[in-house]
């Protein structure tokens, strides 16, 4: 079964500096039909004005990773990482324990437009991480590249999670097939562009969650970005 939430659908904040979209319930948007998918906790697509950012804060047993589209995000934590992310890299922080961070825009004339992702972990308690890794663009071009896993296979981030994630760019004929075990979830989040999905249109912001479902089929692409999602059920 296919369910599509279109991007309208969402949450949504404008808290000036940061406006942000909400796939799950998170901060003050609350709906209880959409509270997660799966281990899936968080999708937040925010925008970050130059000059600013989210202050010195904490989390505890989640997998955190963050997917910057545009502009650059700063990263620094209780760890002692000082990082920036541009886009291409993928980022992945494990708060097991706590850990604290910050992530601002220095960019003086340009927004930062990056996904914000949660999965619950499998194992709570565990040692704080960071892991940081470049993905070229040619290695998810008309294919679903893996970028986290709970092994770190094929260069992936390594995830304290039973979730894999995969992203891609599709455009024309390329296509691409996801083998999923039917008793999982899968999730669809369509970052920009427009693409089907198992033959349901889907644009940016859109989503499809998917279960009972032995693959996942993304063709029809025009100009699009996707991210694709295993999960535990």
């Amino acid at each position: 079964m296919l369910t599509v939430r279109k991007s309208q659908d969402r949450g949504y904040a404008n808290h000036g500096w940061l406006e942000s979209y909400h796939s799950f319930s998170f901060a003050e948007y609350h709906d209880p039909a959409h509270m997660n998918w799966g281990n899936l906790r968080v999708i937040n697509e925010d925008r970050v004005a130059p000059g600013t950012g989210f202050g010195k804060h904490g989390h505890r047993d989640m997998e955190i990773i963050s997917y910057v589209l545009s502009g650059n995000l700063a990263h620094q934590d209780s760890l002692g990482n000082i990082k920036g992310i541009p886009p291409g890299d993928v980022q992945r922080m494990s708060a097991g324990t706590g850990v604290t961070h910050s992530e601002f825009n220095h960019a003086a004339g340009e927004t930062t437009h990056f996904l914000q992702i949660w999965i619950t972990p499998k194992v709570t308690g565990i040692a704080p991480s960071y892991e940081q890794r470049h993905i070229p663009a040619v290695e998810r071009r008309g294919a679903l590249r893996l970028v986290a896993s709970p092994d770190g296979a094929d260069g992936s981030v390594l995830i304290n999670a039973d979730a894999f994630l995969f992203a891609g760019f599709f455009d024309g004929t390329e296509s691409a097939t996801l083998t999923l075990n039917a008793e999982r979830k899968g999730y669809v989040h369509v970052v920009r562009g427009a693409v089907a999905v198992n033959g349901q249109t889907l644009s940016g912001g859109d989503a499809a969650l998917i279960s009972a479902e032995s693959r996942i089929e993304i063709t029809n692409g025009n100009d699009a970005e996707v991210l694709v999602f295993d999960l535990e059920a």
